[in-house]
């Protein structure tokens, strides 16, 4: 009967709380008018706004907040290995600490790294990424800083809120007589869930780049839970 059964649990202190997300390829124009390319799975949307938490330090962050605007391409789950190839490089240089720490190296092509082709947008001048099947324009609305709370993270992260001005989409993913659908029968997003790669089936779809680093080196010196 409901409410008399108790599943045994066990308390955890993980490093990260990554349960899965769709990764989002973040396009977003540099300093002296180049593409910038980075993966991120940090995201999530209601109506047509976005929530992205980033990094503070990270160019991605930098060039949003300087330019006012990026693309959220949504690569599918045959993308895996264009998407593995961007993974441990920033367009930072020099590499940050914390990125230097983990294994990361600069890059200043991702699009060529990547393998995949870039496309001004037609509301923002950041770049899409063809390949993806869905590619969202975007501008900002707002940054909040996070964890101001917490010694430890205060300063590190931001939850940037951007406003959607143009959805693109891939014919084949369309829902059939229904031309604003996107079908999710035939949409494959590809999910990150604890650094590693799957799609919408139970099998892991590669090894993982990002899943080779240790979680624990996402653990703050010193941080711990609040009370």
């Amino acid at each position: 009967m409901h409410g008399t059964f108790d599943p045994p649990t066990v308390q955890i202190d993980p490093a990260i709380l990554y349960f899965g997300t769709p990764v989002v390829l973040i396009g977003s124009t540099n300093d002296d008018g180049s593409h910038n390319l980075a993966p991120m799975s940090s995201a999530w949307w209601i109506g047509w706004r976005c929530m992205l938490g980033l990094a503070r330090n990270s160019k991605t962050t930098e060039n949003l907040i300087r330019t006012g605007e990026c693309v959220l391409n949504l690569p599918s789950a045959d993308l895996v290995a264009a998407v593995d190839r961007l993974a441990r490089t920033t367009g930072s240089d020099p590499v940050p600490p914390g990125k230097l720490y983990r294994g990361y190296r600069h890059e200043r092509d991702k699009f060529n790294l990547s393998g995949l082709t870039a496309l001004p947008g037609e509301t923002v001048r950041a770049p899409r990424a063809v390949e993806c099947p869905v590619q969202m324009e975007a501008k900002l609305a707002h940054v909040h800083d996070m964890a101001q709370d917490d010694a430890v993270w205060r300063g590190n992260l931001a939850a940037i809120e951007v406003r959607i001005t143009r959805v693109h989409a891939h014919p084949d993913i369309m829902m059939d007589g229904a031309p604003n659908r996107i079908d999710p029968d035939k949409w494959r997003p590809l999910i990150l869930s604890f650094q590693e790669f799957y799609g919408l089936t139970p099998q892991r779809l590669q090894r993982s780049e990002l899943g080779q680093i240790p979680e624990a080196m996402y653990r703050p010196p010193g941080w711990q839970p609040a009370p």
